[in-house]
């Protein structure tokens, strides 16, 4: 008796396609969300034509209307724009000659937003707990917040005194320091983490995300205690990839609340954000004399350019020149 015969199935949407091919080069989840959001737009704002049918005179009028009209900043626009050459290139395979002719928005150069020593020190009083915590290392570590709420118990090494940041900025590793004044809070809040990650365990839970495909090599590492996050979430979320539940870390929206609110209640008058104890790291550390490679290497910055951005607070203000007016 013949076999009945099978629907084709439908092919994927196309926002699906870029979704996939995402995955298959291990951007990260918010590389996927953005690029998806940006391609969505890009078909919003034709009136939903198909990007195949569209070229060069429509992406350079999305993005033209980004920058005038919205007036977004000259990172997004170039986010934006990453995002349509990796459509068009990626996912449609168009190796269209515009391609690279799209010009970038020229992004221009900002001098950080620095706290001085007293600052800090009255921001951190006006904190407490684990967000206390977070600030504490951001500004004791240089690390980005990000990388603070990602870091596993496997990559904190209190014998030697150091922090290995996995997976940074530019997919790259490096080692920073660890504070003495922090190594017993740590202790704590690592202690803190096992307790809750045993009750997980003892629920039938206990699995972390591990990146690329270490769950398919170590079908056990997602349970292992060294692969927990040092600052967990108090309550289990489900994977927006693989739909398992899940605990993950804190929110960075929690340290950017919490560091804004001490920001207040210290009447610090600039900008504060987590972000500004990474740049008050690197100054300081720079007006105590250590080397501007060392800070390099600390930061992760892989042009010494960027980290030469901090000298400018050095020693007497502006350049460290002493005015005229004060010679007098």
């Amino acid at each position: 008796m013949p076999k009945p015969l099978q629907e084709d199935t439908p092919p994927p949407r196309l926002l699906d396609r870029v979704r996939a091919a995402i995955r298959v080069r291990h951007y990260s989840i918010r590389t996927e969300d953005a690029y998806v959001d940006w391609v969505r737009r890009y078909i919003l704002f034709h009136g939903k034509r198909h990007p195949a049918d569209m070229g060069a005179d429509e992406v350079a009028a999305f993005l033209s209307d980004l920058a005038v009209n919205r007036q977004v900043s000259a990172s997004t626009q170039n986010q934006a724009k990453a995002a349509l050459l990796f459509l068009y290139k990626q996912v449609l395979q168009q190796d269209l000659p515009w391609l690279s002719e799209v010009v970038a928005a020229k992004q221009s150069r900002r001098l950080p937003v620095v706290l001085t020593q007293r600052e800090v020190r009255e921001l951190l009083l006006y904190m407490d707990g684990t967000m206390w915590l977070a600030a504490s290392l951001l500004y004791g570590t240089g690390m980005r917040l990000l990388e603070c709420l990602r870091l596993r118990v496997k990559d904190v090494e209190f014998e030697r005194r150091e922090i290995i940041v996995r997976k940074g900025k530019g997919n790259k590793d490096r080692v920073t320091v660890l504070p003495e004044n922090l190594i017993e809070p740590l202790k704590a809040q690592i202690a803190k983490a096992q307790a809750l990650h045993q009750k997980d365990l003892d629920a039938g839970l206990g699995e972390v995300y591990l990146p690329d495909a270490l769950t398919v090599k170590y079908p056990g590492a997602a349970r292992a205690w060294g692969w927990q996050y040092v600052f967990p979430s108090p309550v289990l979320s489900i994977d927006p990839r693989s739909n398992k539940q899940r605990r993950h870390h804190i929110y960075e929206q929690s340290v950017q609340k919490a560091v804004g609110l001490a920001a207040r209640r210290a009447q610090i008058t600039k900008p504060c954000t987590p972000h500004v104890l990474r740049h008050s790291f690197a100054t300081h550390l720079l007006q105590a004399g250590y080397d501007i490679r060392t800070v390099q290497e600390l930061l992760g910055h892989t042009d010494i350019k960027t980290t030469m951005i901090y000298t400018h607070v050095l020693n007497k203000g502006g350049r460290g020149v002493l005015s005229p007016l004060d010679s007098l």
